[in-house]
């Protein structure tokens, strides 16, 4: 799974990424300090199952922390969009195709308004963030349509003639962007175009790509520079329907996971407070500047690590699962204990589970066995959040 982190340039994108990931993404408070995508790993926190069992775990992919798993889940820092990107201004051609596997966007907003549509900075205040939500909805909304409007006339009247399945024609154009046949049926549903693509007007066709990209692309605000934006641009962000939007401090993420890495502080991604290490030494300016931090933190949380698990278990609707090659031992053939962690749409069968281990193991699929119960499961259970599987494949 690959999350997509968009907005337009300056907003704190690659600020956002590299307090995600501890990557070393390109940091600058002018435009376009982004042009190639940035890609890492970020991590989402679940129960470890080895409390479950009262054993200690033995993790290979994902860290363990006091009983907290760390998931990992691939983020993408793509370089800020500007109006007229899905025309190709500020190569926003690129940057747009650069989306094109992501699963889920985090959308970065300046909730301060202190950056004008390009990204330049302005005074705090001066422009409404509720402008930049609009602008990257109808940038992504006309990419999609520019991909359909090719030849687009001729297409529709091949369709009317041959009585082509139009949902099926519409997701094979769209099938590089990750569309999928029931994204685009729910979109033709939601819109209530007719099945005759020759009567569609270009409004409608606007339309069906919007919807589209809110089922196939789902998205959530991060209000970023929140401990500096007026109350009141956080208010209406809040209240914008249709989405989940997470107040953010990316500096202050980004400053607090390196202090950690440099042994200053005690700090678990996603907690709302921080203890000095013992014997640390503090320049006053450090003092000032993570007293700052605490103070601002002990309420809401600096929001980086709370919008990548909202994008993943709200957005993506994922569930984490443990697969074993040993039930009773819950051990891999390396005598590892809950070695690894997946994560898993939900309502994922054990099968689906079997090809994300590996393809092979898909291919010789027979059955599974739930851990936690002993007990065989069928091809038609649903795997459910912390479920520890044993997959049983063919020699």
């Amino acid at each position: 799974m690959q999350i997509g982190i968009v907005g337009k340039p300056n907003v704190g994108k690659s600020t956002f990424f590299s307090a995600a990931t501890m990557a070393g993404a390109e940091i600058a408070p002018y435009p376009f300090t982004t042009i190639k995508a940035n890609k890492g790993m970020g991590y989402v926190r679940r129960v470890c199952p080895e409390r479950f069992f009262g054993v200690k775990c033995n993790p290979r992919n994902a860290a363990c922390t006091d009983g907290t798993r760390y998931i990992p889940v691939e983020l993408l820092d793509v370089a800020g969009l500007v109006p007229g990107a899905w025309q190709g201004k500020g190569l926003g051609n690129a940057f747009l195709d650069e989306l094109r596997q992501a699963d889920a966007l985090i959308h970065v907003v300046d909730a301060s308004g202190g950056t004008d549509a390009d990204g330049n900075q302005v005074a705090p205040g001066s422009r409404d963030p509720m402008e930049d939500v609009r602008f990257l909805e109808r940038e992504i909304s006309m990419w999609i349509k520019s991909i359909l409007d090719r030849n687009f006339q001729k297409t529709a009247k091949r369709i009317h003639l041959e009585g082509l399945k139009v949902e099926a024609v519409i997701q094979e154009r769209l099938s590089g962007l990750g569309v999928q046949a029931g994204d685009v049926s729910a979109a033709l549903r939601s819109t209530g175009v007719g099945q005759d693509p020759t009567e569609w007007t270009d409004e409608q066709l606007y339309s069906i790509s919007d919807a589209i990209r809110r089922i196939s692309k789902p998205m959530l605000i991060a209000a970023n520079k929140a401990d500096m934006a007026p109350e009141e641009n956080l208010r209406r962000l809040a209240e914008l329907s249709g989405y989940a939007v997470i107040p953010c401090a990316a500096e202050y993420e980004l400053a607090l996971r390196k202090a950690s890495r440099g042994g200053l502080v005690d700090y678990l991604p996603g907690s709302r407070s921080f203890t000095l290490k013992e014997g640390t030494q503090l320049s006053e300016r450090q003092s000032k500047a993570l007293e700052k931090i605490r103070s601002y933190i002990k309420d809401r949380g600096t929001g980086v690590q709370q919008a990548i698990e909202e994008a993943a278990f709200k957005l993506l609707d994922l569930v984490a699962v443990f697969p074993v090659e040993d039930e009773h031992r819950l051990t891999n053939h390396q005598g590892d204990v809950l070695p690894d962690a997946l994560l898993v749409r939900r309502g994922s069968g054990p099968r689906e589970m079997a090809y994300r281990i590996h393809t092979e193991i898909g291919n010789k699929y027979i059955t599974a066995v739930n851990a936690k119960t002993k007990k065989p499961i069928g091809h038609d259970y649903e795997l459910q959040d912390g479920d520890v599987v044993k997959i049983v494949s063919k020699a």
